[in-house]
């Protein structure tokens, strides 16, 4: 097995809960809660679950755009977790993000040509006539035109402005992109486009990528390992074929139960959920998703289950399969 581009032990995210004249710390929400994992040099590595269960803000914790409570964060053979501001804005050249909403994340203020020549300025890379050639080039290779340079991103469509936020992020040939549900916010006729475009750009780059999405048929076509999260947790690793052709967790197979089939002669068992996912501020002692569980027992309302391996190369965090 080849040396992991990307390692996570341990990560932990909470935000406190202030309340009271004084601000006093009353609590925490837990939005990402003790979670491990292992990303290989070119694989895209898919973190798939509901709204709010905690995985943009992984996401954003990897690169430290969030600050991390607990853990290890190891990339290219660098610690993240500790790096001084200096070293991060070196490590950062290495490790880019795609925000999901393109609108939100572009400057209204700034021409594409400013938008894409920034990275190059405060990294001291590129200027003058190299400078110019080199956004240029950018441009072309996310397949918009050099003539667009001096417009500015209200002018563009969804799609397009996704195309420049996917060039901004290529502008400093990183090794990691963080893509967080970056077709979300596109029509599904412009997000095969753009997940097209995504992969040529890695195959011929050779990209990394950790994909974000709740979306589980985007997570089947266009990711190699997926990582299932539930209340801040991973309750289920595994490669995609495996994942979706034979799920473990009771989470993963009511998620799965609820992707359509594009067949009307198919007719698929769908697993309903009963109750609401509950606040990651006061999250279940034991297993976080026992009180949805079909199969829940009297050992997971008391003990958190470890996630450990079940099959080669799939975990799953599960008392149903003792470790």
């Amino acid at each position: 097995m080849t040396k992991p581009l990307l390692e996570v032990e341990h990560l932990k995210t909470y935000f406190p809960i202030r309340s009271g004249f004084w601000q006093n710390v009353t609590g925490y929400v837990k939005a990402v809660d003790d979670i491990s994992f292992r990303i290989y040099e070119g694989e895209t590595f898919g973190i798939v679950g509901e709204s709010g269960c905690g995985k943009s803000t992984a996401g954003r914790s990897l690169l430290r755009l969030i600050e991390p409570t607990e853990g290890k964060i190891v990339f290219d053979g660098n610690e993240v977790t500790n790096a001084t501001n200096l070293q991060l804005r070196a490590m950062r050249r290495h490790m880019q993000i795609v925000f999901q909403d393109p609108f939100a994340s572009l400057n209204p203020r700034h021409s594409v040509r400013r938008i894409l020549e920034e990275p190059y300025i405060v990294h001291g890379m590129a200027s003058g006539k190299e400078l110019l050639e080199r956004v240029v080039e950018l441009m072309n290779v996310v397949g918009l035109h050099s003539a667009q340079l001096d417009r500015y991103p209200h002018q563009f469509s969804g799609g397009q402005r996704q195309r420049i936020s996917i060039a901004r992020a290529l502008a400093l040939n990183p090794k990691l992109i963080v893509a967080d549900e970056p077709v979300s916010a596109l029509d599904v006729s412009i997000q095969s486009q753009i997940l097209n475009l995504m992969q040529q750009l890695q195959q011929r780059l050779g990209l990394t990528y950790i994909f974000i999405s709740h979306d589980l048929s985007v997570i089947k076509h266009f990711c190699n390992r997926v990582a299932v999260m539930y209340l801040g947790r991973i309750v289920e690793l595994a490669d995609k074929s495996s994942l979706y052709r034979e799920p473990k967790h009771p989470y993963t197979k009511a998620l799965l139960s609820a992707v359509p089939v594009p067949d009307p002669f198919i007719r698929k068992e769908r697993i309903i959920l009963q109750g609401d996912v509950p606040s990651p501020s006061n999250a279940p002692q034991g297993c976080a998703f026992h009180t949805r569980c079909p199969a829940a027992m009297e050992r997971c309302k008391q003990e958190r289950p470890i996630l450990s391996t079940v099959a080669d190369g799939h975990q799953v965090a599960c008392h149903l399969y003792p470790a």
